[in-house]
Parts: structure tokens; sequence; C-alpha cells
């Protein structure tokens, strides 16, 4: 089990996930959400957004801090060797 936090003040727990892969994939979310935010000017500006993926003990296992770009569509913060997708045989 883990869990996602959005460590900005103040932080708050957003989510929880079964599996890494799914926790990456929620925060990867939050973060396309927030650029959203930004691009139609919802909420209040921010600097950033500071994440964390914890386990079940409470021990961050990752951080992500994301700055959404408005000047371009978004971008996966998720890198495609990090969802462990691949395809080797």
């Amino acid at each position: 089990m883990f869990e996602i936090w959005e460590t900005s003040e103040p932080a708050r727990l957003i989510s929880d996930a079964g599996s890494l892969k799914v926790a990456l994939e929620k925060v990867d979310t939050m973060c396309r959400l927030r650029h959203d935010q930004a691009v139609a000017h919802i909420g209040e500006a921010r600097e950033g957004y500071h994440f964390e993926i914890r386990n079940r003990e409470g021990k961050a296992l990752a951080r992500l801090s994301y700055v959404p770009d408005t000047s371009r569509a978004y971008q996966s913060v998720v890198v495609e060797e990090m969802r462990g997708d691949d395809d080797e045989e």
C-alpha cells in the first residue's frame, strides 16, 4: 500500500494506491490537473507543487516538485523507465 501526499502547505493526503505503478500514475494525474488549472488561471498562482509517495509506515519513497509550464502542452512527469512498461523479451 502506498499513499500519495501533496506536501505543499498545508500537506494533505490525496489518495492511496496498491502498487508503485498506480501511485506514479496518480501523481502524474495530479500534475496534469495542476497544469490545466494554471493554463485556465484557476486557483491561486503558485511557484510549484510538491508531492510524495509514502509507504504504509509513512516513509517517503519518492518526492517530486512540479512547476507548470503553461507555454506548452502538458508532458508527463513519469518517464517510461519509472512505469516499468518495458517490452523487452
